[in-house]
């Protein structure tokens, strides 16, 4: 089997980055867990070297300040030396097997850049929880967030990471920008027959917005939502110039 690296950024994750990483440790096709420590003023990076001194698979990098956690993400694919990347937030955690379906999904599947794992998404507050279309909208969510996403490194280049702009620094959304170019220019199957990712409910966070928005709990700034439709589609237009330019290259985006 194909190894992976598991790239985890965190920001002030050292209330959960533990059960993150054991939960990255036991996966079996991982030979690198990298901690993107993104400018964290907690206990974060102490928590990550204990876990590096008790297993070699775990290093820290630390970012030069804070530049927000699509910026991690991407350092950590640059200094990853495997032919598949995975992403995992701090907050969340991979459910046994989880890698391994995806790995041997990948090698089956040659010319596919990428596949999702199902999210479970847990301790969400009940009027979420037991809203009729829960699973609906979950099934969804489980297509957009990093933590779902297993994918092979060149694709991932070629497309250009995930975007780093100012305006998804500051309002969140580059997991779905990313998930967008993905699903068009190279499509996207996400392995629905288990959950392999527990994501944990944090308030206030993208997904909970999503679940609100979706259940009409809240209603979304038009505005605003247009902005981020603006702010994706030209990252899509981007990637999609990328693409365009490696395939007059003759160059391949998928590895062997």
């Amino acid at each position: 089997m194909q190894p992976i690296t598991i790239i985890v950024p965190c920001h002030n994750g050292a209330a959960t980055l533990a059960r993150a990483l054991d939960s990255c440790i036991a996966q079996q096709p991982a030979r690198q867990i990298l901690v993107v420590d993104d400018g964290s003023t907690d206990a974060t990076a102490s928590f990550a070297r204990a876990h590096a001194m008790r297993e070699p698979r775990v290093k820290l990098a630390q970012m030069p300040g804070q530049g927000g956690l699509a910026r991690a993400r991407n350092w950590g694919a640059l200094a990853a030396e495997t032919p598949f990347l995975a992403f995992l937030d701090a907050t969340d955690e991979y459910l046994p097997g989880a890698l391994a379906a995806a790995v041997a999904y990948l090698q089956q599947f040659p010319h596919e850049a990428a596949v999702r794992l199902d999210v479970d998404f847990v301790d969400f507050p009940k009027v979420i929880a037991t809203h009729g279309r829960f699973a609906e909208f979950g099934a969804t969510l489980s297509n957009t967030v990093a933590s779902s996403l297993v994918m092979r490194r060149s694709a991932y280049l070629a497309l250009g990471g995930f975007p780093v702009g100012e305006f998804f620094r500051r309002h969140g959304g580059d997991d779905g920008a990313l998930s967008w170019a993905l699903s068009q220019i190279f499509g996207q199957r996400r392995l629905d027959n288990a959950k392999r990712v527990r994501h944990h409910y944090r308030a206030g966070a993208p997904a909970e917005r999503f679940f609100r928005a979706q259940m009409r709990l809240d209603t979304p700034d038009p505005e605003h939502a247009a902005e981020v439709v603006r702010h994706s589609r030209a990252y899509l237009d981007a990637a999609r110039e990328r693409i365009h330019e490696l395939r007059a290259l003759g160059v391949s985006t998928s590895a062997s």
